[in-house]
């Protein structure tokens, strides 16, 4: 089953891999993009193959990307959901919060990001802060719905045994929002990754987004190209694993398919 589900997953990815490979080949032909500047998949295949220097630069990088990535993704992803719950439980704490957690959604992350850092340092506390308010609002919304999408019936039936709201959500909440908080986490990885970026570009100095940075200062080209390519990479695994995660998950514990 394993198997199947992993190439389920995974098999529609490989074509559109290859064909994002032709628009990038094809784009730096058709506008005549000098191969100075603009590095095609053959060279950047060269640059990480041909020296262990590159590759320790790329992947050394990369490992701080998807450690400050995961931290943000993990943040994010139980505050939404302690928050979410908060809201289907208390009606008057989501109609208090809701406006105020809407109105900091709107400010630039690029805007709030010093203002964190000064708060909350460039460590890993503010790369948490920077990647879980990336990851926050989305999964906030999508797991909320999740939770109310519950069945009357269930929850009728439920409160009628003598259940409590805590059942309720417990045994007919909790399994329906969980396609919910799985699209919640497909999205959310990608976005992980971004607010890593972002962190790195103006708070930590560190990881891929620094690197990209000192690298477009150095004239450093093909190194710019295969950071680009390689977190790429890495953002589009994240996303299968996590769509193998779900189909898993669902197969197990709810009665509706993966979305």
């Amino acid at each position: 089953m394993i198997g199947r589900i992993v190439l389920r997953i995974v098999g529609p990815l490989a074509p559109s891999v290859v064909i994002v490979v032709a628009a990038w080949w094809l784009a730096l032909e058709a506008f005549g993009i000098s191969p100075l500047v603009g590095k095609r998949p053959p060279q950047v295949w060269e640059y990480l193959t041909s020296s262990a220097a590159h590759r320790e630069a790329v992947f050394g990088a990369l490992g701080i990307t998807v450690r400050d990535a995961a931290v943000g993704f993990a943040s994010g992803m139980i505050a939404a959901t302690v928050v979410a719950v908060t809201f289907v439980l208390f009606r008057t704490v989501e109609q208090t919060f809701m406006p105020v957690a809407m109105l900091l959604r709107s400010v630039p992350l690029v805007v709030m990001t010093p203002l964190i850092t000064l708060i909350f340092g460039r460590d890993l506390v503010g790369v948490a802060v920077i990647g879980g308010i990336v990851v926050f609002f989305p999964a906030l919304v999508n797991i909320a719905f999740g939770l109310r999408s519950a069945s009357p019936q269930a929850t009728d039936l439920i409160m009628a045994y003598g259940g409590t709201r805590l059942t309720v959500l417990r045994k007919v909440a909790v399994p329906t929002a969980m396609p919910s908080v799985f699209a919640s986490a497909r999205i959310s990885v990608p976005a992980s990754i971004i607010g890593a970026l972002i962190a790195e570009w103006l708070a930590t100095g560190q990881g891929i987004g620094a690197e990209i940075l000192r690298a477009i200062g150095g004239f450093r080209y093909d190194e710019v190209w295969a950071d680009i390519v390689v977190v790429t990479g890495v953002s589009i695994l994240a996303y299968a694993v996590v769509g193998v995660v779900e189909a898993l998950v669902l197969a197990r514990f709810s009665d509706r398919p993966p979305e």
